[in-house]
C-alpha cells in the first residue's frame, strides 16, 4: 500500500498550540470485524495490536491526576478489548463522559450479545458510524448487508433509550465515499433524521460530519487513482481561519495501542508523536531514547501550550465547514 506519510510532512499549515486538556481518546488496537474503504487506521479481523493490560492500568492512573472530562475509546471496534469494561466502569465512576466510537456490527459478534445492554446501564455515548442513510453507498463503503446489520442495532439501541433519553446519547457519523468534503452537516443531519425516521423508525440526537483524511487506506486510494494532488488542492482552497480556535488536538490527547502521545488521532496513523518540550520535562517526564512520549512517563505533566505537530493533512480538519472527531466546526 502506497504511503502518503512523506508527502504530508512537508507543509504551510499555521503553528497552534495546546490548551489545557479535557479529552483523552484511547486506540485499543486495531482488531476489527470489518474492513472499510474509508478507514484511516486499517483496522480489520486480521489486525492482532491490542493495548496491554499494564498499559489500562496506568491510564486509570492517569485519569486520576488529569481534568479529563470524556475518555474516548476507538479501534478498531474497542468493544473488542478485553478491559473495554473495565475502563467505562471505572471513567463512570469517576463521572467521566465516555464515548464508544462504535460500528455497530459488532454488537452481532459472538459474546457481544450483551454489549447494547451494558452501554446503556453505564449511560455510554454512543458514536456509530453510519456514513449515509443509502444502502447502497453504505455497502459500497463498508460491505455488503452491513446497512441492513447497522439498521437493526440502530433500533435496538433506540429499545433501550438512546435518541431519546437525555442521558443515552446516540450521535452518527457520515464520512464522503470519495475525494470530495462533507456536505452542510445541519441539512444532512435533517436529511438522515427524516430518511431514517420514515424508513426504519430509528432516531438519533446528532450527524458528525467527517472529512476524509489522505492519510492510510484512503490515502493510497487517491496516490493509486492519481487523485492525491487533486484532493490537496480540495482541501486547502477551502481553508477557514475560523476553524483553527475549534481543533480537537487543542484539548485532546490521542493515545496509541502501545501507550504513547499524540496530538490527534491522524498523527498518530502518521506516526507523528506529540513534540517534547522544556516544560514538559519539568513535569516530571523520563525523555525516551525514541523521542517519543509515554503515557507512563506524563501522569502527572501539564500539557498547556505545548505546540502541536502539524502536516498537510490538517487541512483535512479545517476545510469548508471543518472537521473534527465531534463533527463539523463551524
Amino acid at each position: 500500500m502506497q504511503d502518503t506519510r512523506t508527502l504530508l510532512l512537508p507543509t504551510d499549515f499555521p503553528n497552534i498550540s495546546r490548551r489545557q486538556i479535557d479529552t483523552l481518546q484511547l486506540n485499543l488496537g486495531y482488531l476489527c470485524n470489518m474492513t472499510c474503504s474509508h478507514c484511516h487506521v486499517n483496522a480489520g479481523p486480521t489486525r492482532i495490536e491490542m493495548m496491554q493490560d499494564s498499559l489500562i492500568d496506568e491510564i486509570l492512573r492517569f485519569l486520576d491526576y488529569q481534568p479529563i472530562q470524556t475518555l474516548d475509546l476507538t479501534g478498531g471496534a474497542p468493544e473488542l478489548h478485553w478491559r473495554f469494561r473495565d475502563l467505562v466502569k471505572a471513567a463512570r465512576l469517576a463521572d467521566i463522559e465516555v464515548i464508544d466510537r462504535c460500528n455497530l456490527t459488532v454488537a452481532l459478534e459472538h459474546g457481544q450479545e450483551d454489549l447494547l445492554d451494558f452501554l446503556a446501564e453505564h449511560e455510554v455515548t454512543v458514536v456509530a458510524s453510519l456514513p449515509c442513510y443509502s444502502e447502497a453507498n453504505v455497502n459500497e463503503q463498508r460491505g455488503k448487508g452491513v446497512f441492513e446489520k447497522s439498521i437493526d442495532v440502530l433500533q435496538a439501541l433506540n429499545e433501550r433509550g438512546y435518541g431519546t433519553d437525555e442521558s443515552r446519547k446516540l450521535h452518527l457519523v457520515y464520512n464522503p465515499n470519495g475525494a470530495f468534503l462533507p456536505p452542510a452537516q445541519d441539512q444532512l443531519e435533517l436529511d438522515y433524521k427524516k430518511h431514517l425516521f420514515a424508513e426504519s423508525n430509528i432516531v438519533f440526537n446528532q450527524l458528525y460530519t467527517i472529512t476524509n483524511m489522505p492519510i492510510q487506506r484512503f490515502g493510497a486510494q487517491l496516490l493509486a487513482k492519481g487523485k492525491y494532488n487533486e484532493y490537496m488542492t480540495l482541501l486547502k482552497d477551502n481553508f477557514a481561519t475560523s476553524n483553527l480556535e475549534g481543533l480537537m488536538c487543542r484539548s485532546t490527547i490521542s493515545v496509541d495501542w502501545q501507550g504513547y502521545l499524540y496530538d490527534c488521532d491522524f498523527n498518530q496513523m502518521l506516526e507523528m508523536p506529540m513534540q517534547l518540550s522544556r516544560e514538559l520535562v519539568a513535569g516530571n517526564l523520563i525523555a525516551s531514547e525514541s523521542n517519543r512520549l509515554h503515557l507512563s512517563e506524563v501522569i502527572k505533566a501539564d500539557f498547556e501550550g505545548l505546540d502541536i505537530a502539524i502536516g498537510e493533512h490538517c487541512y483535512g480538519c479545517t476545510a469548508g465547514q471543518g472537521s473534527s472527531c465531534g463533527g463539523a466546526l463551524a
